[in-house]
């Protein structure tokens, strides 16, 4: 059967939110920053006031202050964004049971069988070659109707994409911003997906998309058009997702609210206000970068990971990206170690560090454990304290209790990145597209 699958992106989210709990802010440019005392003055959201103004995630408030003179910055406020997710959610629930996150801001809902959002007279179907389909004007209805919901009862605008899988569904949702409808259905997925840039596409990075332009495959339609085979030998098992992708042909079913997600991945990165150049800082980083990682592996119950993988923003904004098999853990000394000794390995001074991410993959699920007893019982006590050290934090705060490497720079001290970059899942290669 024919799926109803909508893709909901709240705009602006952050900045939404910041004006919903301050009206005097509405119609004005609004910037959701770091702080400024603390070398974390960044971009982390704005509203689209000052979007028009050309003020981009990852700014530094300098940049984005001589953009805009009359811009607004205000510091960020995780828990009400939290709140306002949660409100949103269980809107959605109010139609449907499936309901998948894809970040604090977005979501997919399939509505296929849902009963509670059309009135009768809305026509349904159309005849398209002999196959029935859902129009057009009823896809766009439901989206309309989920937006207004949204913007009804919980005070935010939400853009939705409307089609039959989710990675369709996930185009749209971007292409009419802020506060649209796009539908992308299985009649008119041709006029409207084709001549779109190929990076557009779920999960196509700026290194994918380099390599597809290389080949002359710059749109969906000529990605679509082209020969499989071609594909898959140039970009492995990945080569065979791009041709489905770009042909429509996903089936990947929208998630029940309450399943647990089984991540692939869990990493985190950051983006600094002036060129790193030194070695120790860089180490430093790293640490801070492996212990929103390691808290955030021991949160989710994933048990172990086997590889680590680091990724470098240059100055010049190129990127570099490599990984290594490791002793499972979930040790912050390990992983930040294992980041470390990669950049050592590949990157020779000098050089000048924009951003920088910590990834972690390979997870056991509990199923391992360290093989020889000393070392098992090394880890078992370093893992204690660790976690000891999670729970030291939630009460008292992030700062309370820090490792000397990272105290040595009083600014990192309170970089709490785990609650601070609440991000998507995402490529790896795909950390620079500026969606917020």
């Amino acid at each position: 059967m024919e799926r109803i699958v909508i893709h909901s992106d709240l705009n602006n989210f952050y900045a939404s939110v910041e004006k919903r709990l301050h009206p005097e802010l509405a119609g004005k440019p609004v910037a959701v920053c770091g702080s400024k005392e603390e070398r974390r003055g960044i971009v982390l959201a704005k509203s689209e006031e000052a979007k028009r103004c050309g003020i981009r995630t990852g700014d530094t408030v300098w940049q984005a202050q001589k953009k805009c003179k009359d811009l607004i910055c205000v510091p960020p406020h995780f828990d009400e964004y939290m709140s306002f997710s949660r409100k949103v959610k269980a809107v959605y629930a109010e139609y449907t049971d499936l309901i998948e996150s894809y970040g604090i801001d977005e979501c997919w809902l399939d509505l296929t069988h849902s009963t509670r959002v059309l009135p009768e007279f809305t026509p349904k179907y159309v005849q398209v070659n002999g196959e029935k389909h859902f129009s057009d004007i009823y896809l766009k209805f439901i989206g309309d109707f989920i937006r207004g919901e949204i913007k009804r009862k919980v005070g935010v605008t939400v853009s939705c994409g409307v089609s039959f899988n989710k990675v369709f569904a996930k185009l749209g949702s971007d292409l009419k911003k802020p506060d649209g409808t796009t539908v992308i259905s299985a009649v008119n997925y041709p006029s409207v997906v084709n001549a779109l840039p190929v990076e557009d596409l779920l999960f196509v990075g700026k290194a994918t998309t380099r390599k597809l332009c290389d080949m002359g495959l710059s749109t969906i339609g000529r990605l679509a058009a082209a020969d499989r085979d071609l594909l898959i030998k140039t970009f492995g098992k990945v080569g065979e997702t791009l041709s489905r992708y770009a042909r429509g042909e996903d089936s990947d079913p929208v998630k029940h609210m309450d399943e647990v997600r089984e991540y692939k991945s869990i990493g985190n990165s950051c983006t600094y206000p002036e060129d790193i150049t030194d070695l120790t800082r860089i180490q430093r980083l790293l640490y801070v970068l492996a212990e929103s990682v390691a808290a955030r592996l021991r949160e989710t119950g994933q048990g172990l990971a086997d590889t680590v993988h680091l990724w470098v923003r240059y100055s010049d904004l190129s990127d570099f990206s490599i990984q290594k098999k490791v002793r499972h853990t979930a040790l912050c000394g390990e992983i930040a170690a294992h980041a470390f000794a990669l950049f050592k390995d590949n990157i020779k001074a000098p050089f000048k560090v924009r951003a920088m991410g910590v990834t972690v993959s390979g997870f056991d699920n509990g199923l391992s454990q360290v093989t020889f007893d000393e070392e098992y019982g090394k880890y078992k006590k370093l893992d204690a304290v660790e976690r000891c050290v999670d729970e030291i934090r939630k009460k008292h705060g992030y700062d309370k209790l820090q490792r000397g490497i990272v105290s040595e720079e009083p600014s990192q001290m309170r970089n709490d990145i785990k609650n601070s970059h609440l991000i998507k899942p995402a490529n790896f290669e795909d950390r620079g597209k500026d969606k917020k």
